[in-house]
């Protein structure tokens, strides 16, 4: 299996590499140590495409496919997980649900927003109490004539303060029913509407992450996508898309990381003699290679099958599962590889352990991505 390279995707890593020189490397570990959600950045990857990748032109957007946008997350993420991060979260869910599952009214009015950057997205599924049982969500919507009154909370939302407009999933039927699920998307300044706590996170802490929290909001059902009780159902399809997404942002991570400590390993000098010259260091940089092309290939058949529309649910799984595992392992022999350097902060190594391991977590653990994987090769 081969995929080459296309002149987009050069065009896309290359405008990356040169913005990111100029306007993220500079000032992301500013970022990192204050847990400054940078929006002007993302306005100028608005500005650039990126941050409607998937979008048809018609809509405002760049109307690639999925090759052009793992290639775009992957090259942000080796300069900044946080960036990646809320690029693909940006892209994926919040937009990528209402492109998937939106009427055209609905399209009209918030894809250009969206695609452009003029609006940030956000995307709530999980609920404090309810991490992988969606099924059991506590925030509930009840009809009230040509509104759905909306009452609950939504946490670890990926610009839930910032955020313009969100896509939630809320339930509208009975507990542990999963067409008892419906999805609305609430415009910031709606009342009843409003963010909560800050999360104070180990990494990627320039991608803002907050509580969304509803008293008794009102919502028109003008703003429901698709039918009452398709909510859940559609937020799993958006899943498959978005596992696709964290892959990427796990394969950028992990080539940075990989960059890095074989740079420093080539630099750095014990012995009179480069490190990387050591068995003990070129047989790290072998194993972390390897997997990374693992990966790279997971994500790319992932990114493929997306392209021509076909199910994706155990590929993408996959793709997640072990490009997620491989950042964490290649960050931490990065660390291992810079030595006592990889545990300051002067040197980018700890910067990538910390990013990495979100990965694992986000859009599914790893533990549920192998029971996606199970049940589809099981049944």
């Amino acid at each position: 299996m081969e995929f080459n390279t296309s002149e987009n995707q050069r065009m896309i890593s290359e405008m990356i590499r040169d913005f990111g020189s100029r306007h993220i490397k500079p000032y992301m570990r500013a970022w990192d140590e204050s847990q400054e959600f940078p929006v002007n950045v993302f306005k100028q990857l608005g500005e650039l495409g990126l941050m409607g990748v998937l979008v048809p032109a018609e809509y405002g957007g760049a109307g690639f496919g999925y090759l052009e946008y793992v290639t775009a997350i992957a090259e942000l993420a080796k300069i900044d997980g946080s960036i990646g991060l809320s690029m693909a979260a940006h892209n994926s869910l919040c937009t990528g649900h209402i492109l998937q599952f939106g009427n055209e009214e609905q399209k009209q009015k918030y894809l250009p927003k969206l695609a452009t950057a003029e609006w940030i997205g956000a995307w709530g599924l999980t609920e404090p109490n309810t991490g992988s049982d969606a099924g059991n969500m506590r925030t509930v919507a009840v009809q009230d004539g040509d509104y759905w009154i909306i009452n609950g909370a939504k946490n670890f939302i990926t610009h839930g303060k910032s955020g313009h407009v969100a896509v939630v999933i809320v339930r509208t039927g009975e507990v542990g029913d999963s067409h008892g699920m419906t999805a609305f998307v609430v415009e910031k300044g709606t009342e009843g509407f409003k963010a909560g706590r800050k999360e104070d996170k180990l990494g990627m802490r320039a991608s803002e992450t907050t509580e969304l929290i509803f008293e008794d909001c009102r919502v028109h059902r003008d703003q429901m996508l698709g039918n009452v009780g398709e909510g859940f159902v559609q937020a799993m399809k958006v899943l498959d898309g978005g596992r696709i997404s964290i892959a990427a942002l796990s394969l950028g991570i992990a080539q940075g990381a990989f960059e890095a400590a074989k740079a420093y390993a080539q630099e750095r000098s014990q012995f009179n003699k480069p490190i990387s010259s050591f068995q003990g260091i070129s047989f790290k940089l072998a194993d972390m290679a390897t997997e990374i092309e693992a990966a790279s290939l997971l994500t790319y058949q992932a990114a493929d099958m997306k392209n021509r529309g076909l199910s994706v649910n155990k590929e993408s799984a996959m793709a997640k599962l072990y490009a997620s595992e491989v950042a964490v392992r290649v960050a931490n022999e990065a660390v291992q590889i810079f030595g006592g350097y990889g545990f300051t902060k002067d040197y980018p190594a700890e910067k990538f352990y910390r990013d990495a391991k979100l990965c694992t977590i986000g859009e599914g653990t790893s533990e549920i991505q192998k029971l996606v994987i199970s049940r589809a090769i099981l049944n």
